[in-house]
């Protein structure tokens, strides 16, 4: 089972096909066998969080905090790469700053 941090390749249906797609993904965190992942690209003009080689990744890449979604454990291919502490706290920032809105 990935952990949160880890970077996974996943297969992917699109919300506007019924295409599906290995990408890779950064699991957010799992709950009753339903693993909450954001979207990675290689599109580095896509706004999210900056993925380096340094960090892991075989290309740099975006984590895109705008895409999540949900894929079962039998949807993952394998596991890439874990994301360093540092990068992990980066993206725990974001995402909070990003559901702050809720508060209100």
């Amino acid at each position: 089972m990935p952990k949160p941090g880890d970077v996974i390749l996943t297969n992917i249906q699109f919300v506007d096909s019924f295409e599906i797609k290995k990408r890779p993904a950064l699991v957010l965190f799992e709950e009753f066998g339903n693993i909450i992942v954001a979207g990675i690209t290689s599109n580095k003009k896509m706004e999210g969080v900056a993925v380096t080689k340094k960090d892991g990744a075989i290309k740099e890449s975006v984590i895109k905090l705008n895409y999540l979604f949900t894929v079962s454990e039998k949807m993952i291919e394998k596991i890439l790469f874990h994301l360093p502490k540092e990068k992990k706290k980066q993206i725990f920032g974001l995402l909070v700053e990003k559901l702050a809105v809720l508060e209100n």
